[in-house]
């Protein structure tokens, strides 16, 4: 046994909420889920100039962020595997389960506070959304959680769940989960009386409300974001279930790779790398179903000007709606000749 009598305990915090929700389900993600982790790291540099070409006429709020663009290059690559946006419900009892694949990309994305405290968020049917409206979505989503009492919030994502605990016969679960809630040094805070029924009477215009914080169909982290001269990558992150797969975007870094002149010859050169971490669920995938997903990251990746088509017609760079005019103007002299 070690020995704590020497030890110089500086705090002592008590679990709140949010570290409540984030122990629970990643104790349920490491517990249940056999894990695949799949380090890709493809070379941006066409694709970071692009990215900074689509904010050359942008100020302010209008600006699209690195994450942003990111978003929705991993909805491109789940758009070309569908598998990976979907949900399992497994019995190891009785080895059985299904797998629901679903058309709605909800991203799940953790948001940090204005106070410093994270929150993951529900990013509703990104599948159909351009880059403005991903950027409109997301400054609307944090200006309503400026306005949200975030234990308030959480608590009632946490009661859902327990009520749906209880109808899957875990009774003794959710027994547990109330008492952990409600006695000892680690209950949950929230609001009582008067104060509870003026916050409820908040529209959800206004402030956070259950869908906005509830489960999505897959989770993307932005690890980068948090620290952008970072020098390493994750190579492992959890899956939250029932989702199947999870993405941790990296920091872009200068590293060695290798080009090919116009003669043909390689040769190496300082270019941008992007690690990107893809966790996959193996009960419901094997390697070949991510497959599509890179590859269509890697066409995006090797032929960047595709994102100045994502955004809103009327802020699209001049050149580009010749460049699309003239396209268009080749197609249908070809389907005519």
């Amino acid at each position: 046994m070690s020995n704590k009598t020497n030890l110089k305990v500086t705090n002592v915090e008590n679990f709140g909420i949010q570290r409540k929700m984030v122990s629970a389900i990643t104790t349920e993600s490491w517990e249940t889920i056999p894990h695949v982790s799949y380090m890709y790291e493809p070379t941006v540099t066409k694709f970071f100039e692009e990215f900074k070409k689509l904010n050359m006429h942008r100020t302010g709020a209008d600006k699209i962020t690195f994450n942003t663009l990111m978003l929705r290059v991993i909805v491109e690559g789940l758009k070309a595997a569908p598998q990976m946006n979907a949900h399992i419900r497994y019995n190891k009892d009785y080895v059985s389960g299904t797998i629901e694949t679903f058309e709605n990309i909800n991203i799940s994305m953790t948001t940090i506070l204005p106070n410093g405290e994270m929150m993951t968020t529900n990013l509703r049917d990104f599948q159909k959304r351009n880059l403005d409206d991903m950027t409109r979505y997301i400054a609307d989503l944090r200006r309503r959680a400026e306005k949200s009492d975030l234990n308030e919030a959480m608590f009632q994502v946490s009661y859902n769940k327990t009520i749906n605990t209880i109808k899957q016969g875990k009774l003794a679960q959710a027994t547990r989960r109330i008492l952990g809630a409600k006695i000892g040094k680690c209950r949950v805070k929230t609001l009582s009386g008067r104060a509870k029924k003026e916050y409820n009477a908040i529209p959800v215009t206004e402030r956070l409300g259950d869908r906005d914080i509830e489960q999505g169909t897959v989770t993307v982290s932005n690890i980068g974001s948090l620290y952008l001269q970072q020098k390493g990558a994750l190579a492992l992150l959890e899956i939250i279930p029932p989702q199947v797969s999870a993405f941790a975007v990296g920091a872009v870094m200068d590293k060695p790779v290798v080009t090919e002149k116009e003669n043909g010859e390689k040769e190496v050169t300082v270019g941008k790398v992007l690690p990107l971490c893809i966790a996959f669920d193996h009960r419901a995938l094997d390697f070949g179903d991510i497959i599509p997903f890179i590859k269509r990251l890697d066409e995006i990746f090797e032929n960047p000007k595709v994102i100045h088509q994502w955004v809103d017609e009327d802020k699209r760079i001049p050149d580009l709606h010749i460049e699309k005019r003239l396209n268009s103007k080749r197609e249908k002299s070809e389907r005519t000749a």
